[in-house]
């Protein structure tokens, strides 16, 4: 038979499992929402839009557009980001199979970003020593900001788009501490360029 200070202690037991099993509920409405880490990467025109991007270019002339990228990993990320210049026929990232374009790399900026955190920065294009024989256009070289790049790139003209295309591409790479390597974070960025009058 129980005795007095037996109910007491067993009456005790069952208040504290009750408020702990009532409060659990409480608890997880103000624990923090983990949602998917993503990153985000970004080309706008120079009005920090996507209405105004340089298209049609021409030799001599300056195109400015900014290039972002923002982190929310749930953590601070070091990030490289690839400048490539490709033609309509040069390869292309596969996202599919997570695969970088197997273009040169141009220029490249590594940054650090914490989470939360975004990274903006301008860009100036300006192209020169463009040649056009036949149906084709070479562009020797491409200025971003004030490094210039002997890109040596040829386009063929595209009769159903009545131009010739480049496209400058900007893949969003990500550090791996398991590797201690960077890898190709499966996003990019890029635009068309419709070379129009080369001199």
């Amino acid at each position: 038979m129980l005795t007095f200070t037996s109910y007491k202690a067993l009456f005790i037991a069952v208040a504290l499992v009750g408020s702990l099993l009532l409060s659990t509920p409480t608890l997880v409405l103000f624990m923090p929402w983990s949602g998917e880490a993503f990153s985000e990467i970004w080309v706008l025109g120079s009005s920090h839009t996507t209405s105004d991007y340089p298209f049609n270019v021409t030799a001599g002339e300056q195109y400015t557009i900014y290039l972002g990228v923002a982190n929310h990993m749930a953590g601070t990320s070091y990030y490289t980001l690839k400048v490539k210049f490709r033609n309509q026929t040069d390869s292309y990232p596969d996202t599919d199979l997570g695969k970088a374009s197997s273009l040169p790399t141009l220029n490249e900026y590594r940054i650090v970003i914490p989470d939360g955190g975004v990274w903006e920065k301008q860009l100036t294009l300006s192209f020169s020593n463009i040649s056009t024989l036949g149906n084709r256009c070479v562009i020797q070289n491409l200025k971003i900001n004030d490094l210039t790049f002997n890109v040596n790139k040829q386009a063929q003209w595209d009769s159903k788009n009545a131009g010739y295309y480049y496209q400058l591409l900007f893949e969003l790479w990500i550090f791996n501490p398991s590797t201690q390597s960077f890898q190709y974070h499966n996003r990019y960025s890029a635009i068309w360029l419709n070379m129009t009058s080369p001199v």
